[in-house]
């Protein structure tokens, strides 16, 4: 475990885009756009993100924060940062539940990839593409896939 990140927290967290139930977030421009922020953050350790999934409308996310940095300030800058740039519009707040077990992080990554195959998008969960996690290349040996 990197010392960088809380003893075994993982959080799930749900961050909803202004206007509901329109295509907002699952667009070329906004998908490279999110990643490529969620990938700096991850190599300059701001957070570690497991899985993150963009649906139309809301992100879904497992993520583990830094000791000394709180869960809702490093939310809220990704939020004001991204939302600087054309058509990114974020609501006030976002959902979070923190994991307490292997399993439940199990569940709860299987649900989020499930999203857009029970929103009737795609067939299969492999079909999806505005889906991140971390390559091992880039997050490197000392940051793990699973905490």
């Amino acid at each position: 475990m990197p010392p960088w990140v809380r003893l075994g927290e993982v959080c799930f967290l749900t961050i909803c885009y202004q206007t509901r139930g329109k295509n907002q977030l699952c667009v070329e421009s906004v998908k490279t756009l999110l990643f490529e922020v969620t990938d700096f953050r991850q190599r300059t350790r701001r957070w570690y993100v497991h899985l993150l999934l963009l649906m139309p409308d809301h992100l879904h996310a497992l993520a583990s924060f830094l000791y000394d940095v709180a869960m809702k300030a490093v939310v809220a800058n990704f939020k004001e940062n991204t939302a600087k740039r054309p058509g990114v519009v974020w609501r006030r707040d976002f959902f979070d539940h923190r994991l307490r077990s292997d399993a439940s992080f199990e569940e709860k990554a299987h649900s989020i990839r499930m999203n857009p195959v029970r929103q009737g998008l795609v067939a299969s969960p492999e079909l999806w593409p505005y889906c991140w996690q971390p390559s091992t290349v880039a997050a490197g040996p000392a940051v793990p896939l699973h905490l």
